[in-house]
């Protein structure tokens, strides 16, 4: 059993299934939630099993609502259940998730009783990516570390202090750093083993992570032009040039996303990476904007009759996702990938969202490693780099999670 620490002898909350209204509900008014949180998102990950959990206070009547809930995806190991001690075990994976009322974040009464269930389940290991961040680096300042190569990584670099105390998220209600270090202690406190440093993409949701901030310090959206000035000189110039070459953007419908499929398989085998098969994009389409917390957009951008760059965009609550694009090896002095970046980053700015996210980085500095072009880019576009908590890990069966781990490494 998980090893519970003295947390002001508050009980631990109640945990038990919810339905997808009942967690859809809940949600609603949690503006911090990632749509990785969805309760439509498990028909999209179909290759795994799902819950929905809620956790209650004990004190409270029977029909309150949750102080907290998670989606959980369930891995199941490829043996068959009839297997002695392996058979139904699985992995238990809540990405940016539980998500918990303000003032409710107690790990300490969230997650015990969150693991006994997830244990009954048939978990051998559970794994959490809380929603938060620890520190937060300036775009310029980190291309300017990445162009002079004295550094050897991200974290050695001071981060920025906004001037908002245990805050480091201006004009947003994104968990703060005090928080956020809270939560690491306790999750040290309960077992949790903390991600591996890595330069490398880790498994799941990097910990380092470019976002572009739309809102001012006081929580007011930015005008365009000043998000904008965030990007270096030559994507200035470059997004300019989109908007005078003759483009035409639309947004496209389920009907598109065969042509999105095209433009992607060929972006894939250019830039060496295994692309999804077009049933996923299809899924994530109609699921998401299938959900009333969430909205899955296809961006296409023409010249004339031809497809020059596509890119597929999610929203939810106060996060707007740059989550796939693709392009064309032709006519690339339109600046179409340009185009569309534009495009996002005025719809999440009309929607009122506080970030637009580009998605993981590598924190490496070094301006020859394999992943340094693709942290230029982003930090080029006025992406901030956010470190969060990352994945944490707890071996509810640690010979297994062991096991699990040597073959994720070799894989």
């Amino acid at each position: 059993m998980i090893e519970q620490t003295d947390s002001g002898a508050a009980a631990a909350y109640d945990v038990r299934p919810i339905s997808a209204e009942e967690h859809t509900r809940f949600l609603a008014d949690q503006a911090l939630s990632s749509f990785l949180q969805n309760p439509r998102w498990p028909e999209v990950k179909r290759e795994w099993e799902s819950q929905s959990l809620g956790l209650f206070d004990p004190s409270a009547p029977a029909d309150a609502s949750p102080v907290a809930a998670a989606l959980v995806l369930f891995r199941r190991l490829p043996i068959p259940a009839a297997v002695p001690v392996l058979g139904g075990k699985g992995l238990a994976y809540m990405a940016e998730g539980p998500v918990m009322k303000s003032g409710t974040a107690d790990l300490h009464r969230i997650l015990p009783p969150l693991i006994e269930h997830l244990k009954s389940s048939g978990a051998f290991l559970v794994r959490v990516g809380l929603p938060g961040v620890l520190r937060r680096w300036e775009a310029k300042e980190v291309r300017r570390a990445l162009a002079a190569g004295e550094n050897t990584s991200i974290s050695e670099l001071t981060p920025l202090d906004t001037g908002v105390p245990g805050s480091v998220a201006a004009g947003s209600s994104t968990v703060g750093s005090t928080q956020t270090e809270t939560w690491q202690q306790q999750l040290s406190e309960l077992g949790f083993q903390p991600p591996a440093p890595s330069t490398d993409f880790e498994a799941g949701q990097p910990q380092f992570q470019a976002r572009i901030p739309l809102t001012d310090e006081q929580g007011e959206s930015l005008p365009i032009d000043e998000v904008l000035a965030r990007m270096d000189q030559s994507s200035r110039r470059q997004t300019k040039k989109s908007t005078r070459s003759e483009l035409s953007i639309r947004v496209g419908d389920e009907s598109d996303l065969p042509a999105w499929q095209k433009l992607y398989t060929e972006t894939a085998e250019r830039d060496g990476f295994t692309g999804r098969p077009l049933s996923y994009f299809q899924n994530m389409h109609r699921e998401l904007n299938a959900s009333p917390l969430s909205q899955c957009t296809l961006y296409l951008a023409h010249f004339e009759d031809q497809l020059l760059a596509a890119a597929i965009y999610v929203r939810q609550g106060e996060f707007a996702w740059y989550v796939y694009g693709a392009s064309s090896g032709e006519e690339r002095k339109r600046y179409a990938p340009r185009a569309l970046q534009l495009r996002q980053i005025e719809d999440s700015l009309e929607a009122g969202c506080h970030w637009y996210d580009l998605g993981g980085l590598s924190p490496s500095l070094d301006p020859e490693y394999p992943l340094a072009g693709l942290t230029r880019f982003k930090t080029t576009m006025g992406a901030d780099v956010v470190q969060t908590l990352g994945e944490w890990d707890y071996p509810v069966n640690p010979l297994l999670a062991k096991a699990f781990s040597v073959y994720m490494a070799r894989r």
